[in-house]
């Protein structure tokens, strides 16, 4: 019975993990679209090739790309994690049934091992 559950456990919680990874790598990829959009956003102050009158508009789009970068990054890295959670909780109440189960089923043999008749079997 222990062997049949160790077998199965792990299919169980075989890619569970991954959800984690993608919500990390989520926000890390927003955070690399923040510091994109904010060197585009210096480079323009701080370039002196861009027409003054442009500058600001420079500035605003670069602004508005970080900002719009972190934005989804936060927003796809949280709704991974909360599937992450979801099915964390899944995986765990079904490890758990699964060994409720087996600890039941050998209770209920060493309970009854007394009632077995095995006279007739060993000869």
């Amino acid at each position: 019975m222990d062997e049949a559950a160790l077998r199965e456990m792990p299919k169980i919680t075989k890619r569970t993990g991954f959800l984690a990874l993608f919500s990390n790598l989520a926000m890390l990829c927003g955070l690399f679209g923040t510091i994109v959009g904010l060197i585009k956003a210096f480079a323009a102050v701080g370039g002196e090739s861009v027409d003054p009158s442009q500058k600001a508009r420079i500035l605003a789009e670069g602004i508005s790309e970080a900002m719009n970068c972190t934005a989804f990054g936060l927003l796809s890295a949280i709704v991974a994690l909360m599937g992450f959670a979801f099915l964390n909780g899944k995986t765990q109440t079904m490890e758990d049934d699964i060994n409720e189960a087996s600890v039941q089923v050998l209770n209920l043999v060493v309970a009854n091992r007394q009632k077995v008749n095995l006279q007739g079997i060993e000869g």
